[in-house]
């Protein structure tokens, strides 16, 4: 029996706020479950001064390269995806990312490990190989379907994903199938443990309850959002809107200037988006990771208005072929689009609402947290590296000068001289 609280890691990133969302949701879903039998740390080890400045950069230029360069990021993205360039990538995450990784995992000692983000992984397996610990690695894949070669390392114990077609594709990388669980991505406890009804929810909101919403979802990374919206504002039936400018000042004001001709409700940035989407009949957004899945565990419709080349695509893709959404790149389309949803007493909108449920994995955050603690538990039989492996992580740091050795001692101790 244990006696002091399961030490549970997880790693993320801020390069947009799906890998963080999906962190927070675990933990959440694991206090919710275990309460204080387990002892959580989130962790974001590119935010560590040691880390080297273009891959702590990398999260605030995410922004900048997606909304002004995406062709750029898509030749990165599909370079980068391939076996040879992956395999290089990964052996310089481990020389770039060992020791702010191995301090980590010497000051918090955790029984298991969960990374959001697929830069972590390599190093994350070097690090325990020559440590000799046998913890577990849980990775959660937060695309739907265009997902990097990245996630998929051969060294984690459990590759936590979205799809069946990303279940496939992990199998085409060589992951065994019985490390391969399909659970969704991670959202917060909330779309699962929030019961009250939409009317009810508009009323505590203070939003009209007799109106079609549609919630729509900005950030600085979102584009077309105002002229779509400007078809939402003149398109003739009544209608509520909803906008969340997603911490875009400069959206937020331009949305506080326009001359509105329908009912609407205006917020810079909100924590509550669980209730306002059960609360909602459909979504305009891009088609981002966490603003799809989160939608989809809402069972609400979703209006794409841009998708980022690369995964986005897919994301889109993905809901679109099921069912669940449309996309409408220009003015006209989203008009077409809208009169489409509302014909017949909206009776595509209803359906596009089924298929969403269908697709939803609300439960996807409790999934995570249950494998999360049950490869965690004590005295289980879990796979160490074998010598083999351990040579060759020795060699490729020795090869960068990395001072493995030192890292193998805890903190007080000293080396032992051969």
């Amino acid at each position: 029996m244990e006696n002091n609280p399961r030490k549970l890691l997880i790693l993320t990133a801020d390069a947009g706020f799906g890998h963080r969302t999906a962190a927070n949701a675990v933990a959440a879903a694991l206090e919710d479950l275990y309460g204080e039998k387990c002892q959580i740390k989130i962790v974001n080890p590119l935010e560590d001064r040691r880390t080297p400045f273009f891959l702590r950069d990398s999260q605030s230029d995410y922004d900048k390269i997606v909304r002004n360069m995406p062709e750029l990021y898509r030749f990165g993205y599909d370079a980068s995806d391939a076996l040879l360039p992956s395999a290089i990538v990964e052996s310089a995450l481990t020389v770039l990312l060992y020791e702010v990784i191995h301090d980590i995992i010497r000051d918090f000692n955790p029984d298991g490990v969960l990374t959001t983000y697929p830069l972590y992984q390599a190093p994350l397996s070097a690090v325990l190989t020559i440590m000799g610990k046998p913890v577990p690695i849980l990775v959660v894949v937060t695309d739907l379907v265009t997902v990097h070669r990245l996630w998929f390392n051969n060294h984690v114990d459990a590759c936590l994903v979205p799809t069946e077609a990303v279940h496939k594709l992990a199998l085409s990388y060589n992951i065994p199938e019985e490390r391969i669980v399909i659970t969704g991505i991670p959202v917060n406890p909330a779309f699962v443990n929030e019961r009250r009804q939409p009317a009810e929810l508009r009323t505590a909101l203070g939003w009209r309850t007799d109106l079609t919403t549609l919630l729509a979802v900005g950030s600085r990374r979102v584009e077309n959002l105002l002229p779509a919206l400007n078809v939402v504002n003149h398109f003739g039936i009544p209608l509520q809107l909803v906008v969340v400018a997603g911490r875009d000042r400069e959206l937020y004001e331009q949305l506080q200037q326009v001359e509105w001709h329908i009912e609407h409700r205006l917020y810079e940035y909100t924590e509550n988006i669980p209730a306002m989407m059960k609360a909602s009949d459909a979504v305009i957004c891009k088609a981002g990771g966490l603003i799809t899945t989160e939608s989809l565990a809402a069972g609400l419709p979703m209006l794409f208005i841009s998708a980022i080349p690369g995964q986005e695509t897919g994301n889109a893709e993905h809901v679109i072929q099921n069912g669940a959404g449309d996309m409408a790149l220009e003015p006209m389309e989203v008009l077409e689009t809208l009169s489409h949803w509302m014909m017949d007493d909206q009776k595509l909108l209803h359906r596009r609402a089924e298929n969403a449920c269908l697709l939803g994995k609300p439960q996807a955050a409790f999934m995570a947290a249950k494998l999360l603690w049950n490869a965690s538990e004590p005295n289980s039989n879990r796979r160490t590296a074998n010598a083999m492996e351990r040579s060759g992580v020795i060699g490729l740091l020795s090869r960068f000068h990395i001072r493995w050795q030192d890292n193998l001692l805890q903190p007080g101790k000293k080396e032992i001289q051969k």
